[in-house]
């Protein structure tokens, strides 16, 4: 059986997939502290959906939003 080997998002060090490694998918806390601090600085965030779409638009009666 092939054991599934990721990298680490933040360093790039190999990271074995299996409950042993507890960090995953980080190598360890420093680097998911790492990518934690870099979320709450605002340094990674979620796109805007590319279509168009708002959820918080709600069409009206003619369908318009």
């Amino acid at each position: 059986m092939t054991k599934t080997v990721v990298n680490c998002p933040t360093c790039g060090r190999p990271v074995r997939w299996e409950p042993a490694s507890s960090w995953r998918p980080f190598c360890s806390e420093r680097c998911r502290l790492i990518d934690l601090g870099d979320w709450l600085d605002e340094g990674h965030r979620i796109s805007e959906p590319i279509d168009g779409y708002r959820p918080d638009t709600v069409p009206n009666d003619d369908g318009e939003a």
